[in-house]
Parts: structure tokens; C-alpha cells; sequence
């Protein structure tokens, strides 16, 4: 007994000392994070610092002119959107301003520069530049200071998918740098800008030096965007791919008026690298600091999304991040419309990710707010029964006089009142797994809002209000379907044609939800009014459509893969027009012979952008057979030209030089004087067919010399290929075989006479 005694004061002891080093691990854990806070607040009046927050929920300081965001693998596809971060950069000041306008291939930024000064830069092997002092700085502040503007300007013919978009682009450098600079368009490469929910709004520049130079970084780049894109969840960010195929992204500054004289949107940046340059529409990232005491936060974006930390939720304070992912009406229907499975979700809440700190689970539960639309039959079900208990009461006052009556039966309507059988559903996903959380307590609140608790920390979150009872493995698989397809959209193709270019066919990808605006707009400028559509597809950003022709037409000025087939790709940006003009032509003149057009095929191939494989800038050819099925296929037709017959011109001499030419006077004289009944005679001795003798009956009625002034002129064109036989002797020796030897004289005398 008193070894037990001594084993159980032992373990109490050891406990005891347990907790009091987490205390200390703790409170050593709390002033390191107050430490890292304060740290923050104090360098962001600093300039060129930067600040990421990475998966972990811990903050990192970069100072000097350092890389300017994290770099990954730009190929690489995250369905939840964490694909980018907040990034803040301070400014240099007094730099020249230069202007590149975009040309449809190569701009050449080179001009005359005034005072041009060396850089003192150098980069490194990873492409990152070295800091620079502030005796260079201050050098390089005054060189620019007597430095003067630049602006070139060359005109280029544009695409018709970024109308919208200036074609201009404001780079701020040194002179020198603008000798050395090129400044292109490669929306070839649009593929590889976007990944998960992000959405393309401007042009792909690309921005490289043209003979190996040093050049002073930063540099501040404008890029031109398309300004309509649309929602309060999103917000824009310059995307940077250098040439080891890294991804960045930067918080620019916005300007939506005119900029530098140039009327548009533009995004501007300081960048500390060249390479690829677009502007991307990404989903907002709400960063938030959960302290000990506790914390509710509502979500700036959504503020009916709303947080709450209860006191030692966290045992220090954490970083947190959360991204709204807005889930539409009508791509609910369209999901529900796959499987009759969903038929009884009502609606569902927009999809919810979360990032706490795997290193700090939550010790306490916390509570989610989260809109989740009503059912909206219920309301109309209301209504319905709403209208029928009026329609009741004004038949029962139009009727009283009935009522009076005792002996009228009188008759009791009742409004049957179904039983409230919805039910709420959490579906969470953990290591990229749904599962529908079963303990979970839910609670409806006012105004469409449900909230609800948790215990453990998840990925994304969604609630789905249900009428009925629907299986969990439906559920989880609806909600992996909604998190995939919220990145897809409905598109339609359509050939179209214009009047006046019979052999041009336009390929457009439209939006199925605005099909007949778009084609409206396509037909006032001179579109045909019945295009070739295809069925619904759906497609995600940058995905690509590769075009095949079959058949018996093809492209005048063709795009070959290295087989020699056609190859057309056209890549897919939902905030852009998706357009392709493509030249056609004949394979085979004389093909299609029993048809007015020349037929082929346009054969659709989708091409997933993870798919697609470049090198050198280059697009390299896809296998068919990784490719699958044809997406979809449309006819083609081209019209035939009309071909004239060019015949000899001494054929037509020798039918006027010929001396026993058959006139038509002859045949005339010849057709009054034969009656009825010899023209049988007459036909079988000229040898004309049954046919042609039948044919002559109904075209010429019932008169005789008519009948035989073309059967005449029917022997005669067929005399014609023989020029070399006389015509006139072998008639009149006809004649004589019918009966008719008086005629065959006369005839022979008038060839004498003439």
C-alpha cells in the first residue's frame, strides 16, 4: 500500500511539473506572436518590405528589394482557392515614365534617351536582385531626376476578344532601360495565368530584355484590364510568371478613370522581375487575428458571415484565413438537373474555406453564420394557399343568399397544412474528403441565416437545406460537384457566317445563359441569322477548344501540327470575347458532284489546361488519343463557284464555212410540205429515237409542221458532231426511203442553185 502511495505522489508530481512547462511554453509561444505583431505594425512604415502569410498562419518579413511574392509551380491546379496571397510593396520615387503601346506580335521599346545613366544592379542565378545602398539609391534618384519623358507609340492591329482593353501599357524605368526593353503580346500563353477560380481580364504582355543588359530593379508596370468584372467576393491581382515558369501575384493600385491620357482601366505594380504579365479576378482572402480573449469577426465581403471565437478557444493568439465562394441559383439547378438524387435540396449556403494553424487546434468549440436561402416553393406554396382561402371567402359572400336557404347543403372547405419537414445538413471537407457531419447542431435564424458549431478545424464548409431526406454519400458527392463545376461555365459554339465572306467561318465560344444577346450583337454586325450551334458544354478558365477539319474543305492558310493536320486552338476566358476567324477552302474541286456545296465537318476536341504542354513559347501538339471523344461537331458548307465551258473558236467557224449547211428555211419549206402521217416514216429513216419523237409530241401540241420542223432540228444537232458528212444528202436520201423522192430533188436543186 505504501508503494502505491509513493507511485501516485510520484505521477501527481510529474503532471504538475507537465503543465506548468506547458504554462511556460505558452506564455513563451504568446509574447514571440505579441513580438511578430508588433514587428508587423512597425515595418509597414518601412519601405520595401513585403509580408506573406503562409499555411501555418505565421508571418514572415522580407526587407529590402527582395523577391516580391512567393513563387510556385504556375501549372499547378488547386480547386480551393488558395492560390494567392496579399502582397504590399512601397514605391521608388522620382523614376521616368515610358510608354509601350501593345502591337498585335513585338514592341520594340527603343528610343533616344537623355543623360542615360549605368545601372548598379546585378542579379543573382535565381533572377533576384541585390539590395542597394543608399548612396546608389540617392545616385539613382538624381540621374532620373534630369532624366526626361519618353513615349513611343506603334500601332498594331489587336484581336477582337480585348476590345475592350487599351492597347496600351505604362512602364516607369530608367532611360536606359527603355533601349533594351521589349514589350509584347502572347495570349497564346493565356492558358497558364489562371489556376482554380481565377478569371483572365486583360491581355497576356510579356516583358524581356533584348540583348543581355543590367537592369535596375524595381520597375512599375501598368497593365490595361477589362474593368466589367463583376461581384463583391473578388478583387484583382497582377499575376507574374518569370521564365522559370514561377508564379507571383501583387496587390495592385487600380486607377478606372483615364491614366496617363489613356482612357481605360489599368493596374499598377512594382515589380523586381520580367517575364509574363497579366491581371487575374480572384476570389478575396480575409485575414484575421483570433486573440486569447476571444473574437467575433464578421467577413468584410459578406458580412452576413459572421465568427466566434469563444475566450481560450486558441491557448495563444493565431492567424486565420477565410474565402466566400459564392455558389449561384442557377448552377444549383443545373447540378440538380444530373442526378435525381438532389432533387430535394432546397438550396445551400455559399461554400466556406478556412486556414487555422495545424500546429494550434481549437480547445474550445466555434460557431459559424452562414446564409442559407429558404425554399422558395415553401414561400410560393404560402402564396398559393394564401390566394385560394380569398378565392373561398368572396365565393362564400357572392353566395349568401344560398346560405340562407335551410334545405341548400352547406359545405366545410379545408386547407390542408403540410408538416415542416425541412431539415439543415453540414457536408465539411478534411484532406480534400466531403463528409456530412452528424453531431453538428444547427440552428435556423432570421432573414435566411443558419448557424452552427464546431469542434475541430476544417477546410470548406457548406450547409444544404433539405425538404426531404437525402442520403449522406449523395450529399458529400453534391457538394464535390458544386466545388468543381463553381469553376466551370456553360458555353455554347456557334459558326456563323458573313454575306459578303462566303469562305470566312467565325468560331465563337458565348456563354449558354446569354446566348441569343450575344448572337444578337453578333448579327447587327453583319452575322449570319441561323448559325450552326452546338449542344451545352462546360468549360473552366483556360481551358482550350482544338479545331479539326474534315471533310472536303479545310483552311486556306493552315495551322499544322507535325503531321500535317489543321490545327486551330481557341482558349477559353469568361471575361473575354472568345472569338476565331478562320479562312476556308476546297479540298477537291470536283468532289461533292451531286451536291450545290463543297461539305466538310468541324470537329471540336477539348483540351484541358493542365493538359497543354509549351516549349520555347510554343504550343506543342496534343494526342487525340489522351484527348477522348469529340466534344461536339458541326457541319460546314462553302458554295461552288460557277465554272464556265471555254470552247474552241474554230468549231464556231467551221458551222458558218460549211457548203451544205442546213438552214433553217430549208427545214421550214421541208416541214410545210410533210403531212401527219409521214413524219413516222421520216423519223425511222433519219434513225431518231422513240424518245426524242415523243418528247417533240409535247412540246409542239398537235400542228404537223411544227412537229416536223423540230424533228428536223433535232437530227440536224445531232449531224453537228460529224461536220465532214453532207447533211443535205443524206436528208434527201431519207426522204426518198419515207415515200417522199419529190421532196429529195427539190432539195438537192436548191443546194445546186446555192
Amino acid at each position: 500500500m505504501a508503494y502505491n502511495v509513493q507511485l501516485h505522489n510520484a505521477i501527481c508530481d510529474l503532471m504538475e511539473d507537465l503543465e506548468n512547462t506547458e504554462d511556460r511554453f505558452n506564455t513563451a509561444i504568446s509574447k514571440l506572436d505579441s513580438d511578430i505583431l508588433h514587428l508587423i505594425e512597425k515595418e509597414n512604415t518601412l519601405p520595401d518590405t513585403e509580408f506573406r502569410l503562409n499555411t501555418d498562419a505565421e508571418m514572415t518579413v522580407q526587407s529590402g528589394e527582395v523577391q516580391n511574392a512567393s513563387h510556385s509551380d504556375c501549372r499547378e491546379s488547386d480547386p480551393a482557392p488558395h492560390e494567392y496571397d496579399q502582397i504590399q510593396t512601397t514605391s521608388v520615387e522620382s523614376e521616368v515614365a515610358s510608354i509601350l503601346t501593345i502591337n498585335g506580335s513585338l514592341c520594340d521599346a527603343t528610343a533616344e534617351t537623355r543623360g542615360a545613366a549605368e545601372g548598379n544592379g546585378q542579379d543573382d542565378k535565381d533572377g533576384h536582385v541585390s539590395l542597394e545602398t543608399s548612396s546608389e539609391l540617392e545616385e539613382t534618384q538624381q540621374v532620373e531626376a534630369n532624366s526626361t519623358s519618353i513615349a513611343i507609340g506603334l500601332a498594331g492591329q489587336l484581336e477582337d476578344g480585348h476590345s475592350s482593353i487599351p492597347d496600351v501599357c505604362f512602364i516607369k524605368a530608367p532611360p536606359e532601360i527603355a533601349e533594351v526593353l521589349q514589350c509584347e503580346v502572347a495570349n497564346d500563353l493565356s492558358f497558364m495565368m489562371v489556376t482554380g477560380s481565377e478569371e483572365l481580364v486583360s491581355r497576356v504582355i510579356r516583358l524581356r530584355v533584348k540583348a543581355p543588359a543590367t537592369v535596375r530593379f524595381p520597375l512599375t508596370v501598368a497593365v490595361p484590364y477589362c474593368g466589367s468584372y463583376s461581384g463583391s467576393y473578388r478583387h484583382v491581382a497582377v499575376k507574374i510568371v518569370d521564365s522559370e515558369r514561377r508564379a507571383s501575384y501583387i496587390a495592385p493600385v487600380t486607377t478606372d478613370g483615364p491614366f496617363k491620357g489613356q482612357k481605360g482601366s489599368f493596374a499598377e505594380v512594382k515589380v523586381y522581375s520580367l517575364g509574363l504579365f497579366a491581371v487575374v479576378s480572384c476570389l478575396k482572402r480575409e485575414h484575421y487575428t483570433v486573440p486569447r480573449r476571444g473574437l467575433s469577426y464578421k467577413l468584410p465581403v459578406d458580412p452576413r458571415v459572421c465568427l466566434n471565437y469563444l475566450p481560450e478557444t486558441f491557448t495563444a493568439p493565431v492567424l486565420a484565413q477565410a474565402v466566400i465562394q459564392p455558389i449561384d441559383a442557377v448552377l444549383l439547378a443545373a447540378v440538380k438537373s444530373r442526378c435525381e438524387a438532389y432533387h430535394w435540396v432546397a438550396s445551400t449556403s455559399p461554400l466556406l474555406y478556412l486556414t487555422h494553424p495545424s500546429s494550434q487546434p481549437p480547445r474550445r468549440p466555434f460557431s459559424i453564420t452562414l446564409p442559407c436561402p429558404p425554399d422558395p416553393n415553401k414561400k410560393r406554396s404560402k402564396i398559393e394557399q394564401r390566394e385560394a382561402l380569398a378565392h373561398h371567402h368572396y365565393q362564400a359572400a357572392s353566395a349568401s343568399l344560398v346560405w340562407d336557404d335551410p334545405l341548400s347543403p352547406r359545405v366545410r372547405i379545408l386547407v390542408p397544412s403540410k408538416e415542416n419537414r425541412e431539415q439543415l445538413q453540414v457536408v465539411a471537407s478534411t484532406d480534400g474528403k466531403w463528409s456530412v457531419l452528424e453531431n453538428v447542431v444547427i440552428r435556423n435564424q432570421q432573414n435566411g441565416l443558419v448557424s452552427l458549431e464546431l469542434n475541430d478545424s476544417i477546410e470548406s464548409l457548406l450547409v444544404a437545406r433539405l425538404v426531404s431526406d437525402v442520403q449522406p454519400c449523395h450529399l458529400t458527392s453534391l457538394a464535390d460537384e458544386l466545388q468543381q463545376h463553381v469553376c466551370r461555365h456553360s458555353v455554347i459554339i456557334a459558326l456563323l457566317r458573313q454575306d459578303s465572306e462566303s469562305h470566312s467561318v467565325l468560331v465563337a465560344a458565348l456563354p449558354a445563359r446569354d446566348l441569343s444577346w450575344e448572337l444578337t450583337k453578333l448579327q447587327a454586325q453583319g452575322y449570319s441569322r441561323h448559325p450552326e450551334t452546338s449542344s451545352e458544354l462546360w468549360l473552366r478558365e483556360g481551358d482550350q477548344l482544338l479545331l479539326r477539319l474534315g471533310g472536303n474543305i479545310t483552311a486556306s492558310a493552315p495551322v499544322t501540327d507535325q503531321n500535317g493536320i489543321l490545327e486551330e486552338r481557341l482558349t477559353f476566358h469568361s471575361q473575354q470575347k472568345n472569338l476565331l476567324t478562320i479562312r476556308l477552302t476546297e479540298l477537291d474541286p470536283f468532289g461533292n458532284h451531286s451536291s450545290p456545296h463543297y461539305k466538310g465537318t468541324a470537329i471540336f476536341y477539348k483540351i484541358d489546361r493542365e493538359q497543354v504542354k509549351w516549349l520555347e513559347d510554343k504550343l506543342l501538339p496534343v494526342e487525340l488519343s489522351l484527348l477522348g471523344d469529340p466534344v461536339c461537331k458541326l457541319s460546314l458548307t462553302l458554295p461552288k463557284k460557277v465554272r464556265g465551258i471555254k470552247r474552241p473558236t474554230t468549231a464556231r467557224l467551221k458551222l458558218y464555212e460549211e457548203t451544205d449547211a442546213l438552214s433553217d428555211t430549208m427545214l421550214l419549206w421541208l416541214s410545210s410540205e410533210l403531212s401527219q402521217e409521214e413524219l413516222p416514216r421520216l423519223a425511222r429513216s433519219l434513225r431518231l429515237r422513240r424518245s426524242t419523237t415523243q418528247l417533240v409530241k409535247l412540246q409542239t401540241g398537235g400542228g404537223a409542221s411544227s412537229q416536223a420542223f423540230h424533228l428536223l432540228a433535232k437530227w440536224r444537232k445531232e449531224q453537228t458532231a460529224a461536220p465532214k458528212q453532207p447533211k443535205i444528202s443524206i436528208l434527201a436520201h431519207c426522204l426518198t426511203k419515207s415515200g417522199r423522192p419529190d421532196l429529195a430533188t427539190e432539195l438537192l436543186q436548191l443546194q445546186g442553185s446555192n
